[in-house]
């Protein structure tokens, strides 16, 4: 090969690959046809044993899937993969995670075979641009994610992908981060947030696990602003709620659980409204208020 004809070669690489980037992200739109645009939703996942006990936010959570369009995948924001920089799973097969210790041998003998999503995990890294988003194939589905799927989806039939949370960033990137994800709702892509709005793991009054919506006086506190922030639409103080007060602060220690509600509330448009279920307190130092916007 002469020089010119190699130095011509070496031209086509760049753009051989930038054609099988774009040939990638056809397939994975042709994968995903418009459909109409699906709700957001934010679950209050609480403890791993709502993947097998039967009570009423299971109820709240089989109730809320019965109002929803049938997707073509899931997109998760879980509070349990926290990351330094942003990933997305990318496997054929997601593995179950239990990642969770001192629970009893049934809850780790749960499976949930949902499909994961290459194509919707391509077509996530490219409308996420200029983030760099990197392709994961050693994460699988947390139990913040399957835990509360299930029971949307008992027979694992909707390809699920997750998406993971920087925490080296605010709440305010994360919020502007969701609102490039919006074009997903109308692909039939069902995105969903699984935390819990006040998580203070080291409050919990142990005693009194199941006596009926029971909060310390901050977390009644913490709910009532919160929950009437998001009702009028107010969502500042949401997303700088780390400037709101004592009460906040101890419902918000750490923003792993908080912030899968920040991407949700990115992806609520002006015309659309929102409502709350399975709205009570939990054993003290624990709020199980999930969010549905359509």
């Amino acid at each position: 090969m002469d020089r010119k004809t190699f130095l011509q070669s070496l031209a086509v690489v760049p753009l051989m690959s930038s054609l099988n980037s774009l040939a990638a992200l056809s397939h994975a739109s042709n994968s995903f046809a418009p459909s109409e645009k699906m709700p957001v939703l934010f679950l209050g996942h609480g403890s791993p044993m709502n993947a097998i006990e039967e009570n009423e936010f299971v109820s709240g959570f089989r109730n809320v899937a019965k109002t929803l369009p049938k997707p073509n995948a899931i997109l998760c924001v879980s509070a349990h993969w926290f990351t330094s920089g942003t990933k997305v799973t990318a496997m054929q097969m997601p593995a179950t995670i239990h990642d969770f210790g001192a629970f009893p041998k049934e809850l780790f003998a749960v499976q949930y075979p949902a499909k994961g999503s290459p194509e919707l995990a391509k077509m996530t890294e490219e409308i996420l641009k200029p983030i760099q988003v990197e392709l994961d194939d050693k994460w699988g589905l947390d139990h913040g994610a399957w835990c509360v799927i299930k029971h949307l989806y008992p027979d694992a039939n909707i390809p699920v992908i997750q998406l993971s949370i920087d925490y080296t960033k605010p709440a305010a990137y994360h919020f502007a981060l969701a609102q490039q994800l919006q074009s997903l709702r109308h692909k039939g892509v069902l995105i969903i947030g699984s935390g819990n709005i006040i998580h203070n793991l080291g409050l919990v009054d142990f005693a009194h696990m199941h006596k009926d919506n029971y909060g310390f006086d901050w977390a009644i506190e913490s709910r009532a602003k919160i929950n009437q922030w998001l009702l009028d639409g107010n969502f500042e103080p949401i997303i700088n709620y780390d400037k709101q007060g004592r009460a906040i602060a101890l419902a918000v220690p750490s923003p792993d659980h908080y912030l899968p509600l920040i991407y949700v509330l990115g992806l609520k448009e002006k015309s659309e409204s929102l409502s709350l279920f399975n709205d009570k307190l939990l054993a003290g130092s624990l709020s199980m208020t999930s969010v549905k916007i359509v």
